[in-house]
């Protein structure tokens, strides 16, 4: 097989939640230029709409949604209307979240509840329902995107977001037993933990704790808009067929640290 067959995804369907911008819109740019067609939704229409305009202009198909993926009816909407348009699902990426900045004590419940639900009751649902079309197809690939602060504390000067790190340590969980699950199935799942990215959601953070964020990375940078394409692609690809449980580490060498 070649390099090109290994990495394309010529005549694939993608959904990309959170596609609109940041870290799902590289996601979706990607697997576009890889050849899939590509759905992207989030609570935020125009930005899909957007998004999928400029997928259309690769010469893939693409569909946009608005959709809120603690809101199990929505999610359904979004899966069952892809499946009539495109007739399969082959690939998800559980990209939407949400974070909330506070002391432990001074979390509001609500805010914490809402960082679950849509951190990892979003993953679950959409899971679930993509889950049922792929395990009719007998294979397929998922794809959540966690984040280096799931594997453990952080420092609460710089990330003092106790929900957010709690939920991508369990979206890490979720992945590799969900992997073992459907395993035997032919369905892959896999997760990206980025590092520190430069996006609408960190932009207060990184003001914040910057310097001491870079001091950290051997690499001395962020991620940039190509740096979490790569990594997508591969998960996404027949190059990843035998990759399953595995939470794939996109940060600059920040883990490296002891």
């Amino acid at each position: 097989m070649s390099i090109q067959d290994l990495f394309s995804l010529e005549g694939k369907t993608a959904i990309v939640t959170g596609g609109g911008r940041g870290l799902g819109a590289q996601i979706a740019d990607i697997f576009a230029e890889a050849g899939a067609n590509v759905v992207v939704c989030s609570r935020k229409p125009e930005a899909c709409e957007e998004k999928s305009e400029e997928l259309k202009k690769r010469g893939v198909d693409s569909l946009a949604f608005k959709c809120d993926v603690a809101n199990h009816d929505d999610v359904k909407n979004v899966v069952e209307t892809t499946v009539d348009h495109f007739g399969s699902i082959d690939i998800l990426v559980n990209n939407s979240g949400a974070t909330w900045a506070a002391p432990v004590v001074d979390m509001p419940t609500e805010s914490w509840d809402k960082v679950m639900n849509v951190n990892i009751n979003g993953t679950f649902y959409m899971s679930l329902e993509v889950g049922k079309i792929m395990l009719k197809q007998n294979k397929g690939k998922i794809i959540n995107i966690s984040s280096t602060s799931g594997f453990g504390g952080t420092d609460p000067s710089i990330m003092d977001t106790i929900g957010y790190n709690t939920s991508k340590g369990a979206v890490m969980t979720f992945t590799k037993d969900l992997a073992v699950k459907w395993g035997p199935n032919n369905i892959n799942v896999n997760a990206i933990a980025p590092g520190f990215f430069p996006t609408k959601m960190s932009r207060g953070l990184l003001d914040k704790g910057g310097d001491a964020i870079l001091e950290r990375t051997p690499l001395k940078r962020y991620g940039n808009d190509e740096d979490l394409k790569g990594a997508a692609l591969f998960l996404a690809s027949t190059a990843s067929d035998f990759v399953s449980g595995e939470i794939l580490t996109v940060d600059g060498g920040a883990h490296a640290y002891a």
